[in-house]
């Protein structure tokens, strides 16, 4: 399977006649741009932009979401096949990528669920979003509409103005074609017999209660544990329809530019051979926590890994998922190592992971959640600063007079993402 990720470098983001890119600029022709975002779920719908280092928060923050669309492969004009494409395998052909934007959906759906994107400032260091220029999509919801229609209408308007932005674009000349090619499990082994091999487990919350993961256009939360080509991962069969704690949700852009999947394939065929990945919905009960867990294992073991790494999505009970993998990934003699960010308190000193294993013997952090930052006030606010006494991570007491906050870093949308596409590390001393 051969995927091009034909990318057209964004670095600034304006109003427009029509849209399109030019000159590294994308315009956005505002008035097609919300007809394509219509829907009886929304009172009211708005647009607006939000660049690096201007005086800006966005706030509540549901998802992000790269602009793409198929160029050839599929039905070649839409993307998030199950979403704004018929139904057809992703992972092959050519897409556009709208490389340095990103569409932001903003709007209160559930409480303590969403999080925040400041564009400078100390907020700003946090968060990747704070570095792409955001075509911000604002809605309010009709009254008396229920929760999970009104997340639905959001998440599909999204991806809807996402696609309609790479649409309008796609023909634009890339900058930059990054290629992904690998054949089969079986191909691939019999290429690199000597090589080890090695799986990706991503475990993704599929939970109910709007924590949902979307795979091919459907929630997962009743799947069990099941195997993705990579390219399949990197280009758009993964939608992220959670309304979690914001610093470790995997938002839809996280997926399809997801930092293990590109590092392991860069590596593929050189120092190891990369088999897939294999999607681990996280469960509500232990039974299914333990039944994932003993699947997820099972795929490692059939496909003769020699070892894992493993990402959790989410904290708190999905602890022990994590646990529960990684110690069946080693009872089966397949070395596991694990992502996971931490809940250590404000004063990082706190058991980190609400579930422990001996199993689990080599973990990467991607930081606290519960560190303590200060936000200055910003000139702009794209959406309602008094959410924040609403999030996860924050308080009403959080939002002082001058408008700057004082949060806990599990606020800032992908702070600690546990894929690995953070800002949070390790300075050596």
């Amino acid at each position: 399977m051969r995927l091009e990720l034909h990318k057209v470098k964004v670095r600034d983001v304006r109003w427009g006649d029509a849209t399109k890119v030019e000159g590294g600029v994308l315009y956005v022709d505002k008035t097609s741009a919300l007809e394509e975002v219509k829907d009886d779920a929304f009172a009211k719908v708005d647009l607006e932009l939000a660049r690096p280092g201007e005086s800006t928060r966005i706030i509540p923050v549901k998802d992000c979401i790269e602009p793409r669309v198929k160029l050839s492969g599929g039905n070649g004009k839409e993307y998030f096949p199950g979403f704004c494409s018929p139904m057809q395998r992703a992972g092959s052909g050519a897409t556009l990528v709208l490389d340095g934007a990103a569409v932001v959906t903003c709007g209160s759906i559930v409480a303590f669920q969403e999080g925040f994107i400041d564009m400078s400032g100390e907020g700003a260091r946090y968060t990747h979003f704070s570095k792409t220029n955001n075509v911000v999509l604002v809605v309010e919801p009709v009254e008396g509409l229920d929760k999970h229609k009104y997340e639905a209408a959001l998440r599909i308007a999204g991806l809807k103005l996402a696609t309609y932005l790479a649409r309008a674009c796609k023909d634009s000349k890339a900058d930059e074609v990054a290629t992904f090619e690998k054949g089969s499990t079986a191909e691939e082994s019999a290429k690199y017999p000597d090589l080890p091999k090695i799986l990706y487990v991503c475990m993704s919350i599929a939970q109910g209660l709007l924590h949902d993961t979307y795979v091919y256009g459907e929630d997962i939360k009743l799947s069990f544990p099941f195997l993705l080509h990579p390219n399949e991962v990197l280009d758009g069969a993964v939608v992220s329809g959670n309304c979690v704690s914001a610093c470790d949700k995997n938002t839809t852009y996280h997926h399809v530019n997801n930092p293990v999947v590109c590092d392991l394939y860069e590596r593929h065929g050189k120092d190891l051979n990369f088999l897939g990945v294999a999607i681990s919905p996280e469960s509500t009960v232990l039974a299914g926590k333990v039944r994932n867990a003993l699947m997820s294992a099972a795929i490692g073991v059939e496909l003769g890994a020699d070892g894992v790494v493993i990402t959790e999505e989410g904290y708190g009970n999905p602890d022990t998922d994590l646990c529960l993998t990684a110690k069946y990934f080693e009872e089966a003699d397949i070395k596991t190592v694990v992502i996971s960010d931490e809940a250590a308190g404000t004063d990082g000193k706190s058991q980190s992971l609400a579930d422990a294993t001996p199993e689990m013997n080599a973990f990467v952090s991607t930081g606290n959640v519960n560190e303590m930052i200060v936000v200055p006030p910003m000139e702009k606010i794209i959406g309602e600063a008094e959410a924040i006494a609403l999030l996860s991570g924050g308080s009403a007491e959080s939002l002082r007079e001058d408008g700057s906050m004082y949060v806990e870093l599990q606020s800032v949308i992908g702070s600690t993402v546990e894929i690995g596409y953070g800002n949070v590390g390790c300075e050596w001393v």
